[in-house]
């Protein structure tokens, strides 16, 4: 399985790779551009050409435009998609394809960039056309003490998974007296969440989701914070339909296809299920994953499996066929070409920290985005 870009005499490059160029719009002709060499390398194809932009004098060659730029095991990357989305945790993975745990954890960052542009240049061409169907998935991060809330949009005509963003929690439930003291002692000393986190991020969902409409129509539960979130969505008129919590959570609940989505995340993701020792470490990458599910189900899996034989993307006319994880990962997607809202800018840029880690780094290589 291998994802390598045509790097043959006959490769053209669609666009200078340089975002301060005028030519690196691939749509804009007149690009001028000279050939000035190879260079080889150990895995295949072993030479490469080489190419130099005659108007901003930067060189690159073929492999600028792969997924698989800089990669010294490049087969790995389509088979991370469907072993994430498999249930297999990240050292799972990497004793299967024989590759150490840190190549995957940086090989599963890059895929879940590479899934935020991939879906959100396709997300352009979207509007919802039926109701929507919102709902919060409650996880947590490096321990129990920090849970998080990711909160997803479905299309409710077509299971489409349209877009989600996260919060911080402060841990509720029931705790022992030490607990308490502990959370307390946590607080003190990193800082509580906002309480207000979850209205703020749903209503920045919504604002993307339902940016472009004039009206739609939102099912939810009975979640307090989510009437106050619609009331901060701007240019949209929506109105709220609310189904209990409790009610049975079947092919007739209204809520559905989100209730569907909830169960696909944690039987698919291994860091979300109820007992495991493979929790999300960081929210980025939570985040990132979930990116790498949100493509998978959207373009690579049926909408259900015994009676649609189309994938959410395709019901949206989004893709005329399923995809695989080689059509997905053909090309780079350059994050210069792609307008992302300003929570998937933060999940690309890695800049979503972890309040108990003292060490959190964001995604800064100059030649990588």
């Amino acid at each position: 399985m291998t994802t390598t870009c045509s790097t043959t005499h006959s490769c053209q490059p669609p666009c200078c790779p340089n975002p301060n160029c005028p030519y690196h719009n691939r749509l804009k002709p007149g690009w001028r551009y000279k050939k000035i060499g190879f260079f080889t390398r150990r895995c295949s194809p072993q030479r490469i050409q080489r190419f130099l932009c005659l108007h901003c004098r930067r060189s690159f060659s073929c492999q600028t435009f792969c997924t698989t730029y800089y990669l010294k095991r490049p087969e790995l990357l389509p088979a991370l998609m469907t072993k994430t989305c498999g249930g297999m945790a990240n050292r799972q993975i990497a004793r299967d394809l024989r590759a150490a745990p840190s190549a995957i954890d940086r090989q599963l960052s890059r895929l879940g960039r590479h899934c935020l542009l991939f879906h959100q240049r396709l997300l352009k061409d979207y509007r919802p056309k039926g109701d929507i169907v919102i709902d919060g998935f409650e996880s947590f991060e490096y321990s129990q003490y920090f849970p998080i809330h990711h909160h997803l949009a479905v299309a409710a005509d077509s299971s489409f998974f349209i877009w989600f963003t996260d919060s911080e929690m402060r841990r509720k439930g029931r705790m022992r007296p030490e607990q308490k003291r502990r959370r307390r002692d946590l607080e003190l000393s990193l800082g509580r969440p906002d309480p207000k986190a979850i209205e703020k991020d749903m209503a920045e969902l919504l604002q993307v989701v339902v940016g472009d409409l004039s009206t739609a129509v939102i099912r939810s539960d009975e979640h307090p914070a989510y009437p106050r979130a619609i009331r901060r969505v701007q240019g949209c008129r929506i109105e709220q339909e609310t189904t209990s919590s409790e009610l049975r959570r079947d092919a007739g609940n209204p809520l559905f296809e989100v209730n569907l989505l909830d169960m696909l995340v944690r039987h698919s993701q291994a860091n979300h299920r109820r007992e495991t020792i493979a929790w999300s470490k960081r929210r980025q990458g939570s985040a990132e994953r979930l990116a790498i599910l949100l493509v998978w189900r959207n373009y690579v899996k049926y909408r259900w499996e015994k009676r649609c034989r189309q994938t959410p993307g395709m019901l949206a006319g989004l893709t005329g066929h399923p995809l695989r994880p080689e059509e997905i990962l053909k090309e780079r997607i350059f994050r210069s070409q792609v307008e992302l809202p300003d929570r998937w800018s933060e999940y690309y840029d890695r800049a979503v920290w972890t309040r108990a880690l003292p060490v959190n780094r964001k995604h800064e290589l100059t030649y990588a985005r």
